[in-house]
This record gives structure tokens, C-alpha cells and sequence, in this order.
């Protein structure tokens, strides 16, 4: 799979850049979209408009300035309708500058929403693996940065860049015209020579440009990862560690952007420096001009005007040259995540997972991480239909593991996992994970509403049905208690609640989902024995004749199932019920008879039940 480097990308070349503008083109162009195309169309002639408009209002006021020069009072009407028009022509212009970015707003908007839909989906879809590799306060900046990007590629490139230029031959062509070749020659030469130095030096900036991104990439990634771990760095008392962590990034920051305002200024001394030369040269030839009576006043002043209207596009210019530039990075920066190919991909023509029975098998899987490290070396298990079967283990062999394959959000190396005797990797992702519910270890919930987090299981449902879910993960008493009731912003990942509501809210979310299978992942290792009685009784509710995999540390939470199979190394070294297990006096009995005398210095009060099954 290919990888992306965690800060700013290298500047992308040509090749490049035309792949990241015909990416964006179906966007810009939807070819679903018929009111934006006539919107684009609109723009266009309003652009039209607005140019000629423009380029007309120096012509008119030379017009006016000659019409002063005569002296008899009854021609004072000339100059006075010149003038009005003058000014009408000023506020047609900006009207229809303004009207064309009202037009234009909704399809720059359209083509953000839509890119920016198409990657979040495409991130969902990426594999695990792509997750746990990237950084999230990365990966949401790139996002961000290549939206803002499409917003001003749209609107400068093709609203600003290419009618200034048009502006320009425009007046280059009319000056020609009512003088001679010099007056043409002299500005498009000021202008050639302003773009080459802007090209040059902006090319220069680039490079401190993606200095100063990685570095506040860097930066935002830092503070993102110490914010979500809020409560490690408050155990641990690492507060000014922290800060001294971020404040190195931001001094990294602080560094690359004073290099890129600095340069910055050169290159503006520079463009200023080129503009003001081509204006003096072209004042000097129209004085010279009506000195020698061949230009009038109203000439001198309409060449000054000229001068003056494309000097101020000309030093935009510059601006937007840079940024399209940053814009290209950026959205190449956005595009590369959406190219980033799919580990998991639906197999051609996969269908739907039929559910019967929901047996479970695992036929000789194969698995690991990394091929320098296999985790599962070829192991076999079945959960027939209704049943439930348990997988323990010490950590590392392999448990967690089984409930991501099962989910495949891994692929196996070898071997294969079938439903109703269906692989698993010739079914449909979506239908295969609609057929699973999971009570994680770790419950991380939304920061919203406890109802939301509840009916995230299936968002359709009705509130008597969420209210059903939590009252059969015996929930719901607790929920009506609080002051808000189900209304109750449960915080960051879920804090603002304990442990066990955590772990029944996980329970009553699984319950309204309905799956077919459900996947207890070591759901209550990390409660206290009380609430772990409690919450084991609601899973034994939740899971009575659904077919049920347990993934658990404590076996004491597994003595019910029709089957335990024990995990080491990745291999299945022994199999069959708590009773048989214990009579065998192998591995199982060994992890029992350690897990009661833990139990025995804690003065657990279960100690006698785990007596009474262990004396079997």
C-alpha cells in the first residue's frame, strides 16, 4: 500500500498539477448538475462583461478631459454626460463583478462539499491499518487545507487570473491602436518581466512555504495527540511536558514563517520596483507625445489610467500566482488520500451475507501484521449456530485479532472465515459488519447525547426502541436519573460516564443493532468484580440463541460457554468445556488456578464460586 508522508507532500510537478486540475474538473463541471453548468455559463458572460466595462472607463474619461479643454459654455453638456457615463460604467463594472461572485458562490461551495463528502467517505474506507499509520490531526489538516484550496483555485483562477490577462491584451491592443507599437510593447514587456521574476522567486518561497506546513502540521499533530490523552497526561503529571513539546513545534513554526514573510517582502520590492519602471517609462513617452501635439491631455491622462488599472490586477496577480500554487499543493496533498488504495475491497460481483444459522468457522487462518511476524499460524475453530464458544489466552497470542478478521478489517495471509458456509471475503463489507455486533474492551463513545450514542447502533430506530435496548442492558434506570436523562452529553470519548455505564451503553447500542453474531471483546477486563457480575448478566441476556464469540482475560467470565478454545502463540493448544479444560490440569487450569489465587489476596467475594468450579 502506498504511503504519505506526514507532513507537507513534495511540490508537485507538472504532471502533477494538470492530475490534481482534472481531478477537480467533474467536481467543478458535474456532469449530474445542469443548473451549475448554466450557472458557470452565466459567470462567464457577466465576466465578459465586466472586462469590457472596465477597459471602457479610461476610454470615456479621456473623452472627458478633452471635452473640458473647450472653453464655450454651451458645449458643457459634453463632458457632463461623458462623466455620468463615466461613473456608470465605474458601478457597472463592480456590479457585475459582484453579481458574478453571488452566481459563481454556489458551485465553488457544491465542488468543496462534494470533495470534501468523497474524502471523508474514502477515509471510512480505508483499511485499519492506514489508521493506526496515520496521525489524525494530520490527515484532518490536509482536509481542510485542500478545501480551502478548491475554494481559491475556482474563484482566482478562473475569475481573476484568466480575465486579467485578458485585460491586459485587451489594452495592449486598444493603446497599439490609437498610438503606435511602443505603447503596446512597453507594458506587455513590464508585464513578461514581472511574471518571469514572480515565477522565479515564487519557486524560491515554495520550498519555505512546505517548511513552515510541515512545521505547523507538526505542530497541530502534537497538540491534537495530548489533548486526546488528556486524562495519561494528567496521571502522570506531564503537563509541562507537554507544553514544551507543542511550544518546540510552534518555535519550528514561529522560524519557517518569519523566513517565508521575509521573503515574502523581497519579492514585493521586486514586482513593485518592475511595475513602477514600465509606468514611468510609458508617462515619459506620453508627455513627450503631447508635448510634441500628436496626444492630447485627455491621451496623457486615459494611458495614466491604463497604467494605473492594470497595475493593480498586475500586483494581485503576483498574490494569486503564489497561492494557486500553495492551492495545488494542498489539494494534491487532499487527492492523494483519496488515490490511497483500498487494502479491503469488496471482491467483484460480492453479494449480499445470507444469515440462516450464523455458524461461524475458522479454517486453518493464517495472519500477520507484518510477514516478518505471523500472529495466527494456521488456526481452526467452529461457533455453531446459536452457540457460544470463548477464546483465552495470554496476551499477544492472538485473541484480539480473531474479532478484526472476523470484521476483516484485515484480509487473512492464508486459510479462510466463512458465515452459513459463505467466505466471508466474497460477501459484501457492509452486509458482513451489519451481521456483527461487538462490546468492545475499550468503549469509546461519541461526545453527544447518551440517546445518540445508544441509537448510533441503528440510527433509524425509534425512541421506544433505543429505550428497550438500554432497559435490556439494564441502563436505562440510570439514564432517567440524571438531570438531563437521555439528553446527557456523555464528553470526550465517553469520560463523563464510569466504566460499566461505558461498557452497558456499548451493550445497549449491540442490542439495537440486532446483529446475527455478537462479539464480546474482553468486555469487562477492566471493571471491578461487582460491576463485572452485573455486566456479565447483561451480556447472558443479550446473547441467549445468538451464535456468540468471547474474547476474555478473566475466565471466570467464560465458565457458561459450549466451547473455550486457549490461544498461545498463535495456535490453538487446547479445546472444550470449563469442566473439561480443568480435568485436562494443562495451560486453562494453569491460568485458573493463578487467576483464583489473585482473586484469594484480593478477598474477591466470588472466591467461593470460583472454588466450587475449580474443585471439579
Amino acid at each position: 500500500m502506498r504511503r504519505m508522508r506526514e507532513n507537507s507532500p513534495e511540490v508537485p510537478g507538472e504532471t502533477s498539477q494538470l492530475d490534481t486540475l482534472k481531478t477537480l474538473l467533474p467536481y467543478f463541471w458535474p456532469a449530474d448538475r445542469v443548473d451549475l453548468k448554466v450557472r458557470i455559463i452565466i459567470c462567464f458572460g457577466l465576466l465578459i462583461l465586466a472586462k469590457l466595462t472596465n477597459v471602457s472607463v479610461p476610454y470615456i474619461l479621456r473623452g472627458a478631459v478633452d471635452a473640458l479643454s473647450i472653453t464655450e459654455p454651451g458645449l458643457l453638456v459634453v463632458p457632463l454626460g461623458l462623466l455620468i457615463a463615466y461613473g456608470l460604467a465605474r458601478v457597472s463594472a463592480i456590479a457585475f463583478d459582484n453579481i458574478r461572485e453571488g452566481v459563481f458562490a454556489k458551485v465553488v461551495q457544491n465542488a468543496i462539499r462534494r470533495v470534501a463528502l468523497v474524502t471523508f467517505r474514502h477515509l471510512h474506507a480505508l483499511s485499519l491499518r492506514f489508521h493506526i499509520e496515520r496521525r489524525t490531526g494530520g490527515v484532518t489538516r490536509a482536509i481542510d487545507r485542500g478545501t480551502k484550496g478548491i475554494e481559491f483555485m475556482l474563484t482566482f483562477l478562473m475569475f481573476n487570473v484568466i480575465p486579467t490577462l485578458l485585460e491586459i491584451a485587451v489594452v495592449c491592443s486598444l493603446l497599439w491602436y490609437l498610438f503606435d507599437w511602443r505603447f503596446a510593447v512597453v507594458p506587455l514587456v513590464t508585464i513578461l518581466a514581472y511574471i518571469y521574476l514572480t515565477l522565479r522567486i515564487t519557486e524560491w518561497r515554495i520550498t519555505l512555504r512546505r517548511d513552515m506546513n510541515a512545521a505547523d502540521n507538526d505542530a497541530n499533530t502534537k497538540a491534537v495527540d495530548s489533548l486526546l490523552n488528556f486524562e495519561t497526561v494528567k496521571y502522570f503529571g506531564n503537563e509541562e511536558h507537554e507544553a514544551a513539546r507543542y511550544d518546540r513545534g510552534l518555535a519550528a513554526y514561529e522560524n519557517a514563517a518569519i523566513r517565508s514573510r521575509t521573503s515574502l517582502s523581497s519579492l514585493n520590492i521586486v514586482q513593485s520596483g518592475v511595475i513602477s519602471l514600465g509606468a514611468s517609462l510609458m508617462m515619459v513617452m506620453s508627455a513627450y507625445g503631447v508635448s510634441s501635439g500628436a496626444m492630447t491631455v485627455g491621451d496623457f491622462v486615459m494611458v495614466n489610467a491604463y497604467l494605473l488599472q492594470l497595475a493593480m490586477p498586475l500586483n494581485f496577480l503576483g498574490f494569486v500566482y503564489r497561492e494557486i500554487r500553495q492551492a495545488l499543493i494542498d489539494m494534491h496533498t487532499m487527492f492523494e488520500l483519496i488515490r490511497q488504495d483500498l487494502e479491503i475491497k469488496d471482491a467483484d460481483g460480492a453479494s449480499e451475507l445470507a444469515v440462516k444459522g450464523a455458524e461461524v468457522r475458522f479454517e486453518d487462518c493464517l495472519f500477520g501484521y507484518d510477514a516478518r511476524r505471523p500472529i495466527l499460524k494456521g488456526i481452526s475453530f467452529t461457533v455453531p449456530a446459536g452457540k457460544k464458544l470463548a477464546i483465552v489466552g495470554s496476551s499477544g497470542a492472538g485473541k484480539s485479532t480473531i474479532s478484526r478478521l472476523l470484521f476483516r478489517f484485515y484480509d487473512l495471509d492464508g486459510g479462510k472465515i466463512t458465515i452459513d458456509g459463505q467466505d466471508i471475503a466474497a460477501v459484501t463489507q457492509a452486509s458482513l459488519r451489519q451481521s456483527i455486533g461487538i462490546v468492545p474492551q475499550d468503549t469509546v463513545l461519541f461526545n453527544d447525547s447518551i440517546y445518540y450514542n445508544i441509537a448510533y447502533g441503528r440510527p433509524s430506530a425509534s425512541r421506544e426502541e433505543v429505550e428497550a435496548a438500554a432497559k435490556l442492558a439494564k441502563i436505562h434506570d440510570f439514564i432517567l436519573s440524571l438531570p438531563d436523562g437521555y439528553e446527557s452529553v456523555v464528553g470526550e470519548r465517553g469520560l463523563k460516564l464510569s466504566g460499566g455505564e461505558k461498557q452497558r451503553v456499548a451493550i445497549a447500542r449491540t442490542v439495537l443493532k440486532d446483529p446475527s453474531i455478537l462479539l464480546f471483546d474482553e468486555a469487562t477486563s477492566a471493571l471491578d468484580s461487582k460491576t463485572e457480575r452485573e455486566i456479565q448478566a447483561s451480556l447472558n441476556d443479550v446473547s441467549k440463541d445468538r451464535t456468540t464469540l468471547v474474547i476474555a482475560h478473566r475466565l471466570s467470565t467464560v465458565v457458561d460457554a459450549d466451547e473455550i478454545i486457549v490461544l498461545e502463540q498463535g495456535q490453538v493448544v487446547e479445546r472444550g468445556t470449563h469442566r473439561g479444560l480443568l480435568g485436562q490440569k494443562g495451560h486453562y487450569a494453569e491460568m485458573w488456578q493463578r487467576q483464583l489465587e489473585v482473586a484469594e489476596k484480593s478477598e474477591d467475594v466470588a472466591v467461593p464460586t470460583l472454588k466450587n468450579d475449580l474443585s471439579v
